[in-house]
């Protein structure tokens, strides 16, 4: 009587460990991300999305990342976002989608900001 409970509340656990794991792998994207953003000269977002995109195994059509750079040029700002499907059985009807971020501040490096 109690083991549709107990099955539920597995799965319940299963899946907050793939909402880690992925919350994991999205603050690796961003610090991917913001490296490959702060070493390079030409397009920097081309270059962070890129870099999260091809950094782990979160699937690119959910993954979003915006660039910005600060105090005044010298830093560069990446924020990913990364929507985690609940889609284990039963689970997915009790929780929705949850939508993860993170955000990484590096400094610049570009040979161009070193130029004379």
């Amino acid at each position: 009587m109690v083991l549709p409970l107990v099955v539920l509340v597995v799965l319940l656990i299963v899946q907050a460990g793939f909402v880690v794991r992925d919350q994991l792998l999205v603050s690796h994207a961003a610090r991917e991300a913001a490296r490959a953003a702060s070493v390079t000269d030409a397009d920097r977002v081309g270059a962070a999305v890129t870099a999260a995109r091809q950094s782990g195994d979160l699937a690119a059509d959910r993954l979003q990342g915006t660039v910005s750079m600060i105090d005044g040029n010298e830093s560069v700002r990446v924020v990913i976002s990364y929507r985690s499907v609940t889609d284990i059985a039963f689970v997915g009807l009790l929780v929705p989608d949850i939508d993860l971020d993170a955000t990484v501040v590096m400094r610049v490096e570009s040979d161009a900001k070193h130029r004379p």
